[in-house]
């Protein structure tokens, strides 16, 4: 199982990114999928997670409101539109698919991650 995310890169304070990440061989098609991020000294923290059919969202505290996840599940694809980035957004972000067809907050409810892509906010 594979998990291509892409989209991360440079952005000024109040500008918006796009996050994708794909799945292999259809690995998610029944599993939830979700965002994790780990800034530079600070240990990984839970952005969001969707659902195996996109029905049910769920999002940090930090990030409500201005992230959107979504997914395709022709393709096994989730976005993470991500606006209004603030520079404590700063971090590499990882992608991973959950254990089931539901999955929270918890790292013990993924089985498989992606490498992460940096994502750099400026003030």
């Amino acid at each position: 199982v594979q998990l291509q995310a892409s989209g991360g890169g440079l952005v000024q304070a109040g500008g918006s990114l796009r996050l994708s990440c794909a799945a292999s061989r259809r690995a998610a098609s029944n599993n939830a999928m979700g965002w994790f991020r780990q800034a530079p000294g600070k240990e990984r923290e839970f952005v969001a997670s969707i659902s195996w059919n996109g029905g049910t969202t769920t999002y940090a505290d930090s990030v409500k409101g201005r992230f959107t996840l979504s997914r395709d599940r022709a393709t096994d694809t989730v976005y993470l539109q991500m606006n209004s980035l603030k520079p404590e957004d700063t971090a590499v972000y990882s992608c991973a698919i959950g254990r089931s067809s539901y999955a929270g907050n918890s790292f013990a409810g993924y089985a498989y991650w992606g490498q992460g892509t940096q994502v750099t906010v400026s003030s």
